[in-house]
């Protein structure tokens, strides 16, 4: 198959059969005026991909031509550390990095908080590839980010330009080990394990996906074992399912929600104490968990933290992490899925299933939306949202959906309540169930986990917001910030 026919979804929605909104997108989390000028002259926001939105742009740089793709070392630091861009840009040519905040910012979705100096671009040397893990280490640094002391702890995207208008993103996370109400933390691990860079038709791999000599996607049985985070992310750049974080951020950000941000390796490595906040927040799909993750998370629950689970699959497969060839750590995730030797598996199949932390565990994908049916309208999550018993919440079961497991032991609690049963059909035509679930450790911490992929997208992806959903989900957060 020749570049010029290597299409640019594999990594995307078709590829995992998730379809918007539940996928990567489009994703105009910046919606100020930010803009530029396509190929026949019509302005369109720099989120756009052009390829999609006029049939043949060529603004969005990809992984055949690599005109600019970049990745970030580490992912995450605190103000007063230094954040290392690697860049590779073809042709060579002055690049720009703009750093964009996300946050509610009077609905614009982000701000601009600097740019870099005009940068001179450099083909980097091709990734390397050994036995399906594709690594990127050995590309030359092209932009030190100090971080000043004054910046605020988030989620934040850079955005690359080059001189003749190509564009692609790196995100990355300001943290801080100020406490702070709720711990927002952000699922990098599982960003990751569906990365399939370089999305070339040869070399590029995830967890779900590689590629044979032919240039035919191949399945999970083929793909890799352990991928790098030495690479950048296919396609624009932004990961799938970020959307997830950044829908979630908008709407806490707006309400005045005290907020500190991490990523997962930071709460793998124990560089964030669980126990200096009240919650903490997963906001998106965040199916990949490490032993300490897991550890940690427990901990904090069994200390009186809650924890706040807003997406569905959750901490489903075992993983572990290593340092990279040079010594830096946590650059390598690997996940065995069954095959060959190794600790890596379910969670569920080493006696360690994830309902026995989250209440709820994955039933299954969702191929069509259905409502969420509420259940036990007169619990306080319910209250002020207009919810009546039944009522159905059109398109809240969506992606993928948990369920409570008979068979499988719950964790210890004082009470525990199921907030919606909904059924849906899966892919085989059969019934299923999802359920969202709430309970309450004999610590006194709440554990919520949502059941299903649409609960962020509708606190604030446009076209999707519910405001069911946003009531329902400030009565959780005010109860566990203790808000009046």
């Amino acid at each position: 198959m020749g570049a010029e026919q290597i299409r640019r979804w594999e990594s995307g929605a078709l590829a995992h059969a998730v379809s918007d909104p539940f996928g990567q997108g489009p994703l105009p989390w910046l919606r100020g005026s930010e803009n530029y000028f396509d190929d026949t002259g019509q302005v369109v926001p720099w989120y756009a991909d052009l390829a999609r939105s006029t049939g043949g742009g060529t603004r969005t740089a990809d992984d055949v031509h690599r005109q600019i793709k970049g990745f970030v070392s580490p992912g995450a630091a605190a103000p007063g550390e230094a954040i290392d861009f690697h860049i590779t840009v073809d042709p060579p040519q002055q690049f720009s990095v703009d750093v964009y905040r996300i946050g509610h910012y009077g609905g614009d979705g982000a701000a601009k908080i600097t740019t870099s100096p005009r940068l001179s671009g450099i083909v980097q040397p091709p990734p390397l590839a050994a036995d399906r893990t594709v690594s990127c280490h050995h590309w030359w640094m092209s932009w030190r980010l100090q971080i000043p002391s004054y910046w605020s702890v988030g989620a934040y995207v850079a955005v690359l330009t080059t001189a003749d208008g190509y564009r692609s993103h790196i995100p990355f996370t300001v943290r801080h080990d100020h406490p702070a109400d709720l711990l927002l933390l952000l699922p990098d691990i599982t960003w990751q394990a569906y990365n399939l860079y370089p999305e070339d038709g040869r070399t590029g791999a995830s967890l779900y996906h590689a590629w044979d000599e032919r240039g035919r996607l191949l399945g999970e049985e083929d793909a890799a074992v352990t991928i790098s985070f030495d690479r950048p992310y296919a396609g624009s750049g932004l990961p799938l399912h970020v959307g997830h974080a950044y829908d979630f951020i908008r709407w806490a950000e707006r309400y005045g929600y005290d907020l500190a941000y991490a990523d997962a390796r930071d709460l793998h490595a124990g560089r964030v104490d669980p126990s200096r906040y009240r919650g903490l927040v997963f906001p998106g799909h965040d199916e990949y968990w490490s032993l300490p993750m897991r550890r940690a998370a427990e901990r904090a629950r069994d200390s009186g933290t809650s924890l706040v689970f807003l997406s569905a699959n959750t901490m489903y497969w075992q993983v572990g992490l290593a340092p990279s060839a040079s010594g830096e750590p946590d650059r390598l995730l690997t996940c065995r899925k069954r095959r060959g030797p190794g600790k890596s598996a379910l969670w569920r199949e080493v006696d360690r299933p994830e309902q026995q932390l989250l209440g709820i565990q994955y039933a299954g994908r969702v191929p069509d939306p259905r409502p969420l049916v509420v259940r036990n309208a007169e619990h306080w999550l319910w209250d002020a949202t207009g919810a009546v018993e039944g009522d159905e919440i059109p398109g809240l079961v969506a992606g993928e959906a948990d369920r409570y497991f008979p068979r499988t032991s719950l964790p210890e609690h004082d009470n525990r309540i199921l907030l919606a049963h909904s059924p849906y059909e899966d892919s085989e035509g059969a019934t299923r169930h999802q359920e969202t679930s709430l309970y309450q450790a004999p610590s006194g911490a709440l554990v919520f986990a949502s059941g299903t992929f649409a609960w962020s997208p509708a606190l604030d992806r446009p076209g999707h917001t519910d405001p069911r959903i946003q009531r329902a989900t400030a009565n959780l957060l005010d109860r566990i910030c203790k808000r009046d």
